[in-house]
């Protein structure tokens, strides 16, 4: 099975993209229409805040999103080249490459704007789809690192990652660290799930508050083929309990 971290980014691009100029308007004006958001990556020394997509405007070729809660890391975007946006929409893993931002007002408010990407990446794949973790029910991540417990809850899961949600990240985490012992217990189901883990990312968020919270990225291991059918099963039943809600 191909991971995703272990592809470049031209890999990516060269296997999954969405092209055209009213494709990729379309699709980035329904993300709009529903204020996703996406962490948007930029600069040397990859900075890096949450936005939300507010609007794409099509005769301008423009695409307007949210500015971050603070003004020097908005400064520092506008000084920078290039800019990546990565979201996972409904759980399917969505990233396009943009050039120089600009500043704008948008409904009366600051916002900032950029060219429509050439082309997205939307990866569909059983392996890569990805879901949200019911706030109501949150997974609680147990794990073991250097002889003491890591616990902290999950954000999203999949069959082959799940991230986590802390304050600040545990004494011990960073890239390519092994947690042994990993487990948590899937709602409704009677037994723990057990796997092993390897910290893929550890990135520090920035809300338009400012607000800092950090995500730790971690890649699944050891995991036999039943036990990927029971995070299946878990990722079919939320996302049929949500469209159950929406509907």
């Amino acid at each position: 099975m191909t991971q995703l971290s272990q592809l470049s980014e031209a890999e990516i691009e060269a296997r999954f993209h969405i092209t055209g100029a009213r494709p990729v308007g379309f699709l980035l004006a329904g993300y709009a229409k529903e204020a996703v958001q996406f962490s948007i990556q930029f600069g040397a020394v990859a900075d890096l805040f949450l936005t939300t997509l507010l609007a794409v405007i099509p005769e301008r070729n423009l695409l307007i999103f949210d500015c971050s809660g603070s003004q020097e890391m908005n400064r520092r975007l506008l000084a920078s080249d290039r800019a990546l946006f990565v979201g996972r929409p409904g759980g399917i893993h969505v990233q396009f490459a943009v050039g120089r931002v600009q500043e704008t007002i948008y409904g009366g408010a600051r916002a900032l704007a950029v060219a429509l990407p050439a082309h997205v990446v939307r990866l569909q794949r059983r392996e890569y789809f990805r879901i949200e973790t019911p706030r109501a029910k949150p997974l609680e991540f147990f794990g073991r690192l250097g002889g003491e417990t890591v616990r902290l809850p999950a954000h999203d899961l999949s069959v082959v990652g799940v991230a986590l949600t802390a304050s600040q990240p545990p004494v011990g985490i960073e890239l390519g660290v092994s947690l042994d012992n990993c487990h948590f217990a899937l709602p409704e189901d009677r037994h723990e799930l057990f796997f092993s883990a390897v910290v893929r990312h550890v990135t520090r968020l920035e809300g338009r508050s400012g607000m800092v919270q950090w995500r730790i990225g971690l890649q699944i291991t050891n995991l036999p083929a039943r036990e990927e059918n029971r995070i299946q099963r878990y990722i079919a039943r939320v996302e049929r309990e949500r469209h159950e809600l929406s509907g």
